[in-house]
This record gives structure tokens, sequence and C-alpha cells, in this order.
């Protein structure tokens, strides 16, 4: 099968596509041949679709389930530095919500979104498990308490506050999962050194993109500590043999919207 597929009538030979590729296998069009990946070298594309991506007149197509190929309209995703500037600062965790469910279809949306995200070799590695039920999310807090108080009985170094926080949460005060409606949950392949990194940047996206659908979310460390090496809130969750949490996150619909943009540290950078 043929890696790219090339329009002769649009292609103008500008080489693009060949220096755009990250892993070199694109020879470049001659004067009379189109450009291409030479058969032996098809194992070696990662489908990140690069070379589709940049051609300037569309006349590449990575031969990879072409039939789902996306135009990108005109001007399309295009925001303005100040725009995304405030869209960021702005962002905040969001640690009240309303009791209202967000939709499946919506959630989907974004982790379509997500999918997107970049991964090392374009491996994609990372999928999701989705607690959906208030009431599950609810038992995964449990759970996280109750691993808490076992580290509390061992004498772990965090013991003197893993016991306040488990007092606070069995005083009534969800300082675990904050009462959200909604989890989820990045998980990856166990014996993959750098799939981490791809789980922590596909749920920034998710993240990031959750409040121009009006959700809030809240990255769930305790949680996600927990989910890392308790086994009866792995097997709540439900996690697949073979692969491991990269971490967690709450979220639903905010109770309360921000208003203002809160200080930070000076920008500290060194120039080489």
């Amino acid at each position: 099968m043929e890696t790219i597929k090339v329009d002769e009538e649009l292609c103008t030979r500008c080489g693009i596509c060949s220096e755009a590729c990250p892993t070199g296998i694109v020879s470049p069009a001659g004067e009379n041949t189109l450009p291409g990946v030479p058969g032996e070298m098809s194992e070696k594309c990662i489908r990140c679709g690069h070379c589709e991506a940049f051609c300037p007149t569309g006349a590449l197509i990575l031969n990879f389930s072409p039939e789902e190929k996306e135009d990108l309209p005109a001007g399309a995703g295009e925001i303005s530095a100040n725009e995304i500037g405030f869209y960021l600062k702005k962002r905040r965790s969001a640690r009240m919500y309303k009791a209202d469910p967000v939709p499946r279809e919506k959630i989907e949306e974004l982790l379509d979104v997500a999918r997107y995200a970049p991964s090392g070799e374009n491996g994609q590695p990372v999928e999701w498990i989705v607690v959906h039920d208030p009431a599950k999310v609810r038992r995964v807090a449990d759970l996280t308490v109750e691993w808490m108080k076992n580290l509390v009985a061992a004498g772990h170094p965090m013991s003197r506050f893993f016991s306040a926080l488990t007092g606070v949460y069995e005083g009534g005060y969800d300082v675990i999962c904050r009462n959200a409606p909604h989890m989820i949950f990045a998980h990856i392949p166990e014996n993959n050194p750098i799939a981490p990194v791809d789980g922590i940047i596909a749920l920034t996206y998710f993240d990031a993109a959750a409040p121009a659908a009006g959700i809030g979310t809240c990255w769930a460390g305790f949680v996600a500590m927990a989910a890392s090496e308790y086994e009866p809130l792995q097997k709540e969750i439900g996690i697949p043999a073979g692969r491991k949490c990269a971490y967690a996150m709450m979220f639903g619909y905010p109770k309360y919207m921000p208003q203002n943009i809160p200080r930070r540290n000076p920008l500290k950078v060194t120039w080489k």
C-alpha cells in the first residue's frame, strides 16, 4: 500500500512535504517525478500526518484512513496572542461544582480534541476511563481515603498530612474529589518509558479545552497517587491489565466562574 497519495495536478513540487517529514522518508519531487515514500521506507512512517498537514495546495494525503480527512477552513482555529493569553491566564481549578451532569456527548467532544495531543513518535498510547456516575466518583474518594489510612498505619512520611485529610473527609468535607460529578483517568502502557508524559500532555489538552465548553476541571493528585499503587482502587476504576494510571482529573459544571486573574511569581528565565 502506498504511504502517501499525491495529486499530480495540484502538486507544485515545492518540497515542503519532504522537509516536514520527521523521519525523513518522503523523497522530494524531481523534474518528472512526484514526492513519494520508497517501499522499503514505508514501515518507518509514524502516521503523524505532517506531510499532509503542511502541503500548501492540498495535493498530498497520507494514505491512512484517507476517508477521514478533514479540511481546515480558512482562518479556523486562529486566535490572537492577546486572546489566548487571557484564556489561559484566567483558567482556574474548579473545586465547587453544580450537580448537573455533563452530557456524555460533550465529554466525548473534548476527548476527541485530546486525542490530537502530541505523543512520542506519534505512538498515541493514551486511553481513557470516564467515571460518569457521581456515586462512583464518591467511591473513588472513599478508596483514596482508605489508601491514606493504610499509609498512616504504616508510618508513612506523610502520615500527619494524610491523617488530617482523612479526618476532614470523614467530617463531611470532600477534600479528595471535591464533590465533583465526574472524573477522568488517562491510562497508559506500563512499560512505555515516555507514555507518562504523553498522558499528562493529553490531559492538559482536555484541561485547556474544557472551559471553552463551560466545564471546570481540577487535577486530582491524591486520587492519582492512590491509583498508582492501591489495587482496590485500580480494580474499582477498571484499569486494564498491562496498563497504569497516568493521572486523574475531576470535572463538571463549575458553581462559580472566575472574574479576575490572580498574581503569580515573577517570570524567571535563563538565556543562553
